[in-house]
Parts: structure tokens; sequence; C-alpha cells
């Protein structure tokens, strides 16, 4: 078992708090929210403090945001239908691009491990993938309609330029581009959960995902390459994604978030239930029927629905959460 020790409780949002991003050297990170800002908080001494307030970029609440992974840029998709991508020049942040041509809300926004690549998603069900031109420009690259509803995450393989959509029609959708023509195309669909797929992530090579549902379950999936050990049949050679566990019974409601540690293996979740969540994979686990085992349950780390929670990418144990209860939250988790 184990505990989550609160380190801070951070407040400067108005309203609720949609997103939190850690920066990729885990120093900083970004909240946004319902009042079309973006905050870019650091530590100060043993404080962390609001350092930069971006208020000029969106007309509608900031559903999410994401640092690319050289730390130079940092995107936000906002319910106006519109990206904005932020850079950092002579020390301040300032809006380089805003990225438009979804119909609705976006709801998430993931860059590529490359950083050359940037995904974009929408209650108008489709997924858009941008390319890094050069000199600050982003041209999209592909529009993709496999989903048949709103479209609530998408998450790049860490190891990979393959993308995972997660969607408001049960489904988790995965992309690549086909080398021959240079077309992005859905390689596999997800069908397990029963409701709403709210978010998903991948561990650390990129081999497995979790992902997090309405249904108040946690599912693991395997990825099984054309030639896998086992002998899966995969059609038009393409990776075969399996449910190979289900954790159910340790959410009493929606679960909104869901984070894979990439240093330690834990999952945390966040939940409509007010509650952050932990879990471990099991000692005696198997590699085809995993098994997961909560290992700390903290009941009311906020005081409404926690939205959002993300690992340090650098710092063992450390976790953030953001909540309608407009507070972020610090946390070490300690065994």
């Amino acid at each position: 078992m184990g505990k989550l020790a609160l380190e801070h409780t951070l407040q400067g949002h108005k309203g609720r708090i949609w997103g939190v991003s850690w920066h990729p050297k885990g120093n900083a990170f970004a909240s946004c929210g319902e009042d079309k800002t973006i905050r870019i908080w650091s530590l100060s001494g043993s404080t962390w403090t609001t350092k930069t307030i971006l208020s000029d970029g969106h007309k509608r609440t900031i559903r999410e945001i994401s640092w690319s992974p050289c730390g130079q840029y940092l995107t936000s998709a906002s319910f106006d239908g519109t990206t904005a991508i932020w850079s950092k020049t002579s020390g301040e942040f300032e809006c380089i691009a805003t990225l438009e041509g979804h119909e609705n809300e976006v709801k998430s926004v993931s860059w590529s491990h490359s950083g050359s690549l940037l995904a974009t998603c929408s209650r108008d069900k489709s997924v858009w993938i941008w390319e890094l031109a050069g000199d600050d420009e982003f041209d999209c690259a592909a529009v993709l309609n496999s989903h048949t509803q709103d479209v609530k995450r998408v998450v790049w393989h860490p190891k990979k330029e393959i993308l995972a959509s997660a969607s408001y029609d049960n489904t988790i959708k995965m992309y690549a581009e086909n080398a021959a023509d240079n077309d992005w195309y859905s390689t596999a669909t997800l069908e397990s959960h029963t409701s709403t797929v709210w978010s998903i992530d991948f561990d650390a090579d990129g081999e497995r995902l979790v992902s997090c549902s309405d249904d108040k379950t946690l599912k693991i999936w395997r990825a099984y390459p054309p030639g896998n050990e086992e002998g899966i049949f995969t059609p038009d050679n393409e990776t075969v994604w399996k449910c190979v566990c289900t954790i159910s019974g340790e959410h009493s409601r929606v679960i909104y978030d869901v984070s894979w540690c990439k240093k330690t293996g834990l999952i945390a979740t966040a939940c409509g239930d007010d509650a952050i969540r932990i879990f471990k994979e099991d000692a005696n686990s198997q590699k085809n029927e995993p098994t997961f085992s909560m290992i700390t349950s903290e009941d009311k780390a906020h005081l409404q629905d926690v939205n959002a929670v993300k690992w340090n990418p650098s710092q063992e144990g450390q976790l953030i959460s953001c909540s309608d209860d407009g507070t972020i939250k610090l946390w070490k988790f300690i065994e």
C-alpha cells in the first residue's frame, strides 16, 4: 500500500480548472480552465507561483494544454473551436499561430514524441493531424473521421508516430501514416467499454494503453504486432490491440482522466466522486493476463470533480491534479 501526501494547494483561476500539463523538465507546469486563461507555474524557493498568465488566446473555455517535447511550445485547445500555439521568445510567451478548421469545441491537443506533429480532436467527431512546417508554421496533414461521436482525447505513442483517440462512441481508435502515399488512416478500433471513453495513456514503451470511462472501469490494452509470439492473427498485417485486463468496482462515478507514470509504472485516476486513486501492477502479473491492485485512494482529494491528473515526467512520485473546485494540488506518492 501507499499514500498520497499533499504538498501544495494552488489557487488563481476563476471557476473550473480543466487541464494541467507538466513542462518536459518537470520544473514547471501550465494550467487552464473556464476563465479562458493559461497560467504557467514554477517553483520560487519552496512555493509554486504563477509566473505568466496568458489571457488573449481564446474567447471561450480552454479545455486542454500540452507542452512540446522540446519545451519551446505550449498548445491550448479551446471550446472556441481553435488551437493556439504559444512560444517563449525573449523571455515572454506569445501566440505565434492559431489553428482553425474544427467546426465545434476542440477537446484535446497532443504532441508527437518527435515534436514534428500535433494532433487535435473535437466535438465535431474529427481528429486532425498538423505538421510543423518550419518557421512556426503548421500545415494540416490529415483530417480523420473514424469516430461517430464527440472525440474526447488524443494521445501520441511515446516512441512511434502512432496516434490514439478516445470518444463518446465508446471506442478508441489507432492511426498511422501509410508510407506509400503519406495518407493517415485508422489501423485499429478498440472496443470493450460500454460508455464514453474519457481518457487514455500509453505506458513507457507504448506496448500497452490504459483507458478510463463513464462505465467506471479502467481497461489495459496490449499491442500484438505482426509475427507476435502468441500467434494472434493480425489482419492486413496491422498490429492488433486486445483488452487484457479490466479493473472494475473501484470507482463509484465516471473516471475523467488517467495517467500512466513512465518512471514508476503507477497509474493514477481522476474521478467524478472527488477522489484520486493509484493502481500498481501486481508482482505476479502475467504478460497477457496482467492484474493491477489499487494501492491508495485519496477519497476527498478535491471538494468537487477531479478533472485531470498528471505524473511529473522527471520527479518520481510527484502528481498534479485539478478540479471543478478551482484548485490545483501537488501530491507526493509515498510507498
